[in-house]
Protein backbone atom coordinates (compact mmCIF):
# COMPACT_ATOMS: atom_id res chain seq x y z
CA UNK A 1 0.00 0.00 0.00
CA UNK A 2 1.44 3.55 -0.63
CA UNK A 3 0.87 5.84 2.58
CA UNK A 4 1.44 9.31 3.71
CA UNK A 5 2.25 10.18 6.60
CA UNK A 6 1.95 14.00 7.65
CA UNK A 7 4.03 15.16 10.50
CA UNK A 8 6.57 11.84 9.76
CA UNK A 9 9.44 13.47 11.44
CA UNK A 10 7.69 14.47 14.50
CA UNK A 11 7.30 12.40 17.83
CA UNK A 12 4.38 9.75 16.94
CA UNK A 13 5.09 10.34 13.17
CA UNK A 14 8.66 8.81 12.86
CA UNK A 15 8.13 5.66 14.74
CA UNK A 16 4.91 5.13 12.93
CA UNK A 17 6.63 5.58 10.00
CA UNK A 18 8.93 2.84 10.72
CA UNK A 19 6.52 0.59 11.45
CA UNK A 20 4.57 0.63 8.11
CA UNK A 21 8.06 0.32 6.09
CA UNK A 22 8.23 -2.99 8.38
CA UNK A 23 5.23 -3.88 7.33
CA UNK A 24 6.11 -3.37 3.50
CA UNK A 25 4.19 -0.37 2.53
CA UNK A 26 5.85 2.26 0.68
CA UNK A 27 5.57 5.12 2.85
CA UNK A 28 6.13 8.99 2.25
CA UNK A 29 6.45 11.74 4.43
CA UNK A 30 5.28 15.11 5.20
CA UNK A 31 6.78 17.66 7.32
CA UNK A 32 8.47 20.96 7.22
CA UNK A 33 10.95 19.73 9.58
CA UNK A 34 10.80 22.59 11.10
CA UNK A 35 12.95 21.22 14.14
CA UNK A 36 15.24 19.36 11.85
CA UNK A 37 15.69 16.10 9.70
CA UNK A 38 17.52 14.16 12.59
CA UNK A 39 14.93 12.18 13.51
CA UNK A 40 14.20 10.10 9.84
CA UNK A 41 18.00 9.79 8.81
CA UNK A 42 18.12 5.83 10.25
CA UNK A 43 15.04 5.57 7.22
CA UNK A 44 16.59 6.98 4.13
CA UNK A 45 18.26 4.05 3.44
CA UNK A 46 14.91 2.48 3.08
CA UNK A 47 14.04 2.35 -0.82
CA UNK A 48 9.98 2.08 0.17
CA UNK A 49 10.86 5.24 2.43
CA UNK A 50 10.44 9.14 0.44
CA UNK A 51 10.15 12.65 1.64
CA UNK A 52 8.02 15.62 0.36
CA UNK A 53 9.89 18.86 2.27
CA UNK A 54 6.63 20.79 2.85
CA UNK A 55 4.34 22.72 5.11
CA UNK A 56 0.94 21.29 5.68
CA UNK A 57 -0.44 24.35 5.20
CA UNK A 58 0.80 24.74 1.52
CA UNK A 59 -0.01 21.00 0.57
CA UNK A 60 -0.91 20.59 -3.24
CA UNK A 61 -3.40 17.95 -4.59
CA UNK A 62 -0.23 16.56 -6.58
CA UNK A 63 1.37 15.78 -3.26
CA UNK A 64 -1.48 13.38 -1.90
CA UNK A 65 -3.27 12.14 -5.67
CA UNK A 66 -1.27 8.81 -5.79
CA UNK A 67 -1.51 7.26 -2.22
CA UNK A 68 -4.27 4.74 -0.88
CA UNK A 69 -3.77 5.89 2.68
CA UNK A 70 -3.27 8.96 4.49
CA UNK A 71 -2.02 9.30 8.33
CA UNK A 72 -2.96 12.88 9.69
CA UNK A 73 -0.81 14.09 12.32
CA UNK A 74 0.74 17.44 11.13
CA UNK A 75 -0.17 19.39 13.56
CA UNK A 76 0.84 22.10 17.00
CA UNK A 77 0.31 19.78 19.75
CA UNK A 78 -0.07 20.28 23.12
CA UNK A 79 -1.40 23.09 25.37
CA UNK A 80 1.79 25.28 25.89
CA UNK A 81 2.48 25.29 22.05
CA UNK A 82 -0.40 26.61 21.18
CA UNK A 83 -1.18 29.10 23.53
CA UNK A 84 1.98 30.37 22.23
CA UNK A 85 0.90 30.44 18.76
CA UNK A 86 -2.72 30.50 18.94
CA UNK A 87 -2.69 31.71 14.85
CA UNK A 88 -0.55 29.13 13.90
CA UNK A 89 -2.84 26.58 15.68
CA UNK A 90 -6.15 27.64 14.13
CA UNK A 91 -4.45 27.99 10.81
CA UNK A 92 -2.30 24.13 11.03
CA UNK A 93 -5.15 22.57 13.20
CA UNK A 94 -8.11 23.64 11.62
CA UNK A 95 -7.85 25.14 7.99
CA UNK A 96 -5.07 23.17 7.01
CA UNK A 97 -7.14 19.85 7.86
CA UNK A 98 -10.38 21.45 5.85
CA UNK A 99 -7.57 21.63 3.54
CA UNK A 100 -6.65 18.43 3.16
CA UNK A 101 -10.20 16.81 3.41
CA UNK A 102 -11.19 18.82 0.11
CA UNK A 103 -7.86 17.29 -1.84
CA UNK A 104 -8.71 13.73 -1.28
CA UNK A 105 -10.84 11.38 -2.97
CA UNK A 106 -13.76 9.65 -1.74
CA UNK A 107 -11.81 6.06 -2.32
CA UNK A 108 -8.91 7.66 -0.35
CA UNK A 109 -8.44 6.18 3.20
CA UNK A 110 -7.57 8.89 5.92
CA UNK A 111 -6.82 8.11 9.93
CA UNK A 112 -6.53 11.16 11.36
CA UNK A 113 -4.58 11.78 15.10
CA UNK A 114 -6.94 12.94 17.40
CA UNK A 115 -6.77 13.29 21.20
CA UNK A 116 -8.84 12.89 24.88
CA UNK A 117 -7.96 16.27 25.72
CA UNK A 118 -11.03 17.87 24.68
CA UNK A 119 -13.21 15.86 27.04
CA UNK A 120 -12.37 18.46 29.04
CA UNK A 121 -12.59 18.76 33.80
CA UNK A 122 -15.35 17.48 34.49
CA UNK A 123 -14.24 14.59 35.91
CA UNK A 124 -16.60 12.38 34.65
CA UNK A 125 -16.15 8.56 33.00
CA UNK A 126 -15.98 9.52 29.65
CA UNK A 127 -16.87 7.44 26.00
CA UNK A 128 -16.81 8.34 22.56
CA UNK A 129 -20.51 10.29 23.18
CA UNK A 130 -19.57 12.13 26.05
CA UNK A 131 -20.20 16.18 24.74
CA UNK A 132 -16.93 17.44 24.97
CA UNK A 133 -16.02 20.75 27.26
CA UNK A 134 -12.26 21.64 25.47
CA UNK A 135 -10.54 23.77 28.12
CA UNK A 136 -7.62 25.04 25.86
CA UNK A 137 -6.76 26.49 22.42
CA UNK A 138 -5.22 22.98 21.67
CA UNK A 139 -8.41 20.63 22.50
CA UNK A 140 -10.91 23.17 20.86
CA UNK A 141 -8.79 23.40 17.76
CA UNK A 142 -8.31 19.92 17.93
CA UNK A 143 -11.86 19.19 18.17
CA UNK A 144 -12.91 21.41 15.36
CA UNK A 145 -9.96 19.68 12.75
CA UNK A 146 -11.83 16.31 13.88
CA UNK A 147 -15.33 17.82 12.85
CA UNK A 148 -14.36 19.32 9.73
CA UNK A 149 -12.55 15.45 8.64
CA UNK A 150 -15.28 13.56 9.80
CA UNK A 151 -17.51 15.36 6.91
CA UNK A 152 -15.81 12.71 4.11
CA UNK A 153 -16.92 8.97 4.94
CA UNK A 154 -13.36 7.42 4.15
CA UNK A 155 -11.96 9.21 7.31
CA UNK A 156 -11.22 7.27 11.23
CA UNK A 157 -10.22 9.67 14.02
CA UNK A 158 -8.53 8.36 17.02
CA UNK A 159 -8.62 9.92 19.89
CA UNK A 160 -5.31 8.95 21.78
CA UNK A 161 -4.39 9.46 25.44
CA UNK A 162 -1.46 11.17 26.30
CA UNK A 163 1.65 9.34 25.27
CA UNK A 164 4.64 8.43 26.48
CA UNK A 165 8.00 6.62 25.71
CA UNK A 166 11.07 7.63 23.49
CA UNK A 167 10.98 8.54 20.01
CA UNK A 168 13.60 9.68 17.94
CA UNK A 169 12.26 12.89 17.84
CA UNK A 170 11.79 13.10 21.67
CA UNK A 171 8.82 15.49 23.13
CA UNK A 172 9.59 16.39 26.71
CA UNK A 173 6.64 18.32 27.51
CA UNK A 174 4.10 15.50 27.40
CA UNK A 175 3.72 15.09 30.99
CA UNK A 176 5.14 11.55 31.83
CA UNK A 177 7.99 12.47 29.94
CA UNK A 178 8.04 15.90 31.33
CA UNK A 179 7.95 14.17 34.93
CA UNK A 180 10.66 11.78 34.43
CA UNK A 181 12.77 14.28 33.26
CA UNK A 182 12.27 16.91 36.23
CA UNK A 183 13.23 13.71 38.64
CA UNK A 184 16.37 12.89 36.67
CA UNK A 185 17.75 16.36 35.66
CA UNK A 186 16.46 18.39 38.97
CA UNK A 187 15.97 15.52 41.59
CA UNK A 188 12.42 16.69 41.81
CA UNK A 189 8.72 17.12 40.94
CA UNK A 190 6.46 19.80 41.49
CA UNK A 191 2.93 19.21 41.44
CA UNK A 192 -0.05 21.37 40.42
CA UNK A 193 -3.49 20.25 41.22
CA UNK A 194 -1.93 16.35 42.01
CA UNK A 195 -5.52 14.71 42.40
CA UNK A 196 -6.38 15.57 38.91
CA UNK A 197 -6.63 12.59 36.47
CA UNK A 198 -5.38 11.76 32.75
CA UNK A 199 -4.98 9.15 30.60
CA UNK A 200 -1.95 7.59 28.97
CA UNK A 201 -0.50 5.10 26.34
CA UNK A 202 2.90 4.21 25.79
CA UNK A 203 4.39 5.63 21.93
CA UNK A 204 4.04 1.85 20.74
CA UNK A 205 1.28 1.27 21.56
CA UNK A 206 -0.13 4.07 19.73
CA UNK A 207 1.70 2.78 17.01
CA UNK A 208 0.07 -0.30 17.59
CA UNK A 209 -3.31 1.11 17.37
CA UNK A 210 -2.67 2.89 13.97
CA UNK A 211 -1.52 -0.20 12.27
CA UNK A 212 -4.33 -1.93 13.49
CA UNK A 213 -7.20 0.64 12.00
CA UNK A 214 -5.43 0.35 9.08
CA UNK A 215 -5.77 -2.92 8.95
CA UNK A 216 -9.77 -3.06 10.11
CA UNK A 217 -10.24 -0.06 8.25
CA UNK A 218 -13.63 -1.17 6.53
CA UNK A 219 -15.00 -2.51 10.03
CA UNK A 220 -14.20 1.20 11.76
CA UNK A 221 -14.65 3.23 8.59
CA UNK A 222 -16.10 7.09 9.48
CA UNK A 223 -15.93 5.81 12.88
CA UNK A 224 -14.66 7.85 16.82
CA UNK A 225 -12.74 5.35 18.94
CA UNK A 226 -10.76 6.84 22.11
CA UNK A 227 -7.24 4.67 22.24
CA UNK A 228 -5.81 3.61 25.12
CA UNK A 229 -6.62 1.82 28.02
CA UNK A 230 -8.26 2.00 31.89
CA UNK A 231 -5.84 0.48 33.48
CA UNK A 232 -3.59 3.78 32.38
CA UNK A 233 -5.84 6.09 34.03
CA UNK A 234 -4.00 8.20 36.36
CA UNK A 235 -3.77 11.11 38.96
CA UNK A 236 -0.77 13.34 38.60
CA UNK A 237 0.40 11.87 42.35
CA UNK A 238 0.21 8.64 40.90
CA UNK A 239 2.41 9.21 37.96
CA UNK A 240 4.65 10.92 40.32
CA UNK A 241 5.08 8.10 42.79
CA UNK A 242 5.82 5.73 39.67
CA UNK A 243 8.35 8.07 38.45
CA UNK A 244 10.03 8.53 42.39
CA UNK A 245 9.76 4.51 42.74
CA UNK A 246 12.44 4.41 39.58
CA UNK A 247 14.56 7.71 40.01
CA UNK A 248 13.98 8.24 44.33
CA UNK A 249 13.77 11.67 42.97
CA UNK A 250 11.06 14.05 45.41
CA UNK A 251 8.12 15.72 45.22
CA UNK A 252 6.48 18.54 46.35
CA UNK A 253 2.46 18.63 45.91
CA UNK A 254 1.88 22.76 45.63
CA UNK A 255 -1.12 24.30 46.11
CA UNK A 256 -1.02 26.49 43.25
CA UNK A 257 -3.27 26.23 40.21
CA UNK A 258 -2.91 24.22 37.08
CA UNK A 259 -3.56 26.57 33.91
CA UNK A 260 -4.38 23.08 32.15
CA UNK A 261 -7.67 22.16 34.18
CA UNK A 262 -8.09 18.56 32.07
CA UNK A 263 -9.00 16.03 34.85
CA UNK A 264 -11.58 13.06 33.50
CA UNK A 265 -11.18 9.39 33.13
CA UNK A 266 -11.66 8.06 29.58
CA UNK A 267 -13.52 4.76 28.60
CA UNK A 268 -11.74 2.28 25.63
CA UNK A 269 -14.29 0.04 25.36
CA UNK A 270 -14.96 0.42 22.04
CA UNK A 271 -11.71 0.30 20.38
CA UNK A 272 -10.68 -3.45 22.87
CA UNK A 273 -13.88 -4.87 21.42
CA UNK A 274 -12.44 -4.94 17.86
CA UNK A 275 -9.23 -6.74 19.37
CA UNK A 276 -7.15 -3.94 20.16
CA UNK A 277 -5.44 -3.79 23.56
CA UNK A 278 -2.11 -2.32 25.23
CA UNK A 279 1.18 -4.11 26.00
CA UNK A 280 3.15 -1.46 27.84
CA UNK A 281 2.76 -0.68 31.02
CA UNK A 282 3.27 3.07 32.80
CA UNK A 283 6.63 1.71 34.25
CA UNK A 284 7.71 0.27 31.28
CA UNK A 285 7.66 3.81 30.04
CA UNK A 286 9.18 5.27 32.86
CA UNK A 287 12.19 3.08 33.02
CA UNK A 288 12.60 3.57 29.36
CA UNK A 289 12.85 7.39 29.90
CA UNK A 290 15.03 7.74 33.07
CA UNK A 291 17.99 5.39 31.46
CA UNK A 292 17.49 7.97 28.14
CA UNK A 293 17.25 11.28 30.25
CA UNK A 294 20.49 9.56 32.28
CA UNK A 295 23.02 10.62 29.13
CA UNK A 296 20.22 13.07 26.99
CA UNK A 297 18.73 16.47 27.83
CA UNK A 298 16.10 17.69 25.30
CA UNK A 299 17.21 20.98 23.48
CA UNK A 300 13.26 22.36 23.37
CA UNK A 301 10.02 21.14 25.39
CA UNK A 302 7.62 21.24 22.00
CA UNK A 303 7.26 19.08 18.78
CA UNK A 304 4.73 18.15 16.57
CA UNK A 305 2.82 15.26 16.83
Amino acid sequence: MKILVTGGAGYKGVVLTAALLARGHQVTILDNFMYGCESVLHLVGNPAFSVIREDIRNLKGKCIKDFDAVFHLAGISGYPACEANPHSAKLINVDASRHLRDLLSPDQRLIYASTTSFYGKSGARCDEETPVEPVSLYGITKYQGEQELLQRESTISLRFATVFGVSPRMRVDLLVNDFTSKAVHERCIVLFESKTKRTFIHIQDAIAAYVFTLEHFDTMKHGIFNVGSEKLNFTKMEIANAVKEETGCNIIDSEMKDFDTRNFVIAFDKFQKLGFDVRYSLQDGIQEMAKLYRFYRPYTPYATI
